[in-house]
């Protein structure tokens, strides 16, 4: 990032640990929020990124900053033996584990806390890898992305869900407008936590997108990496082989 942005400006705390402050808090309104303030894409985009990761049929899978689950929910229906979902945030894990419990998938996947930047698994783990809306909250964005990269196996696949900005006229005056007014009053309304929602379109902002975050995944070590922009270039799909 050119900068570090924080989700508590007077915290003494670290980014990471604010970051998994933050997620407790909003945890119990994060599935409902996430679909107003898409207005329902974030689930078109995650079906794309379930399809890229599928078509590779991977027997062990792992998704990173899984929150309360959405993406290892739906991949519950492949051909894996093994779907973990990771994050830092316990609220998050409860909220998806209590949905998990309610399809009785918990033979299907297993929820863990853990931290993305120190991933507690051996190297070459496991056949595909995919962070939803969760790169941008790493505290060292190349240190985690190193660690995908130990812990993917040769030829896996990395997939990559992440706002990103519009260049385009009138996208991209419209994105700047809802995403620095529009949605921090939304998270404000729903979640009591004005400042969350603040920090989740500062960071999307400052964030390296397109082509800048393409060069940071092939400096990891990723090879054949491209990126597809989703919904005029709000959102952004990445894709990188081992």
């Amino acid at each position: 990032m050119a900068k570090k942005v924080t989700p508590y400006r007077n915290s003494n705390l670290d980014k990471k640990k604010q970051v998994e402050q933050m997620f407790d808090k909003i945890s119990g309104n994060y599935d409902g929020l996430n679909r107003v303030i898409s207005m329902g894409t974030d689930v078109k985009w995650r079906k794309k990124v379930i399809a890229m990761v599928k078509a590779k049929n991977p027997d062990s899978i792992l998704d990173i900053a899984t929150g309360t689950g959405d993406l290892a929910i739906q991949m519950a229906d492949s051909n894996a033996k093994k779907i973990i979902g990771l994050d830092l945030s316990e609220g998050m894990l409860k909220v998806g584990r209590k949905k998990i419990e309610a399809k009785n998938l918990q033979d299907r996947i297993e929820m863990i806390q853990g931290d993305s930047e120190a991933l507690p698994f051996d190297d070459n783990s496991f056949d595909a890898i995919t962070v939803a809306f969760g790169v941008r909250n790493f505290e060292n964005l190349e240190k985690g992305l190193a660690e995908i990269h130990r812990i993917l196996n040769p030829g896996g696949i990395f997939v990559v869900l992440e706002t990103s900005v519009p260049t385009k006229f009138p996208f991209k005056q419209g994105y700047k407008l809802y995403s620095g007014y529009i949605l921090p009053l939304i998270g404000k309304a729903f979640s009591k936590d004005k400042e969350a929602y603040s920090y989740l379109s500062k960071s999307a902002a400052s964030f390296p997108y397109g082509e800048a975050f393409n060069n940071i995944l092939k400096k990891t070590g990723f090879i054949n990496v491209d990126h597809r922009p989703q919904t005029f270039g709000v959102a952004t799909i990445y894709k990188g082989i081992k």
